[in-house]
């Protein structure tokens, strides 16, 4: 089964994986912008890619964590100094951006909102 986590913010993701199980079941992220009062990100990209991701992760048969991460509003997430662009462990250039974490397979953007992607992310997995 999947595991659901949602985290809003850097300081909490980083909370997050440093208390991670390294013998635990395998942990995918998904950094997307914060959401306005409607529901949606502010970024049209990961308004697209959300409704594949969700869609996917209701058929996925296996056992992983996926964790949800608000990068914030637009201006913190385009600031240069922004620390999930920093951050050497996931180097974000944009988003949407799902990472299988401790791993080197990653989607990006537009690639995020393509299911044939996703299956290929995880059938790498196993």
């Amino acid at each position: 089964m999947v595991a659901f986590v949602d985290i809003k913010g850097y300081e909490d993701f980083v909370k997050y994986v440093e208390s991670l199980d390294i013998n635990g079941p395998p942990v995918f992220v998904y950094f997307s912008g914060s959401k306005n009062a409607d529901g949606n990100s502010w970024c049209p990209d990961c308004v697209e890619a959300e409704p594949v991701i969700k869609s996917y992760f209701t058929e996925l048969q296996k056992n992983i964590i996926f964790v949800y991460v608000d990068v914030g509003d637009r201006d913190y997430w385009k600031n240069k100094a922004c620390p999930f662009r920093t951050d050497s462990r996931i180097k974000l250039m944009v988003i949407p951006t799902l990472i299988k974490w401790k791993g080197v397979q990653r989607l990006e953007g537009s690639q995020c909102n393509k299911r044939e992607l996703l299956q290929m992310l995880f059938e790498d997995d196993e």
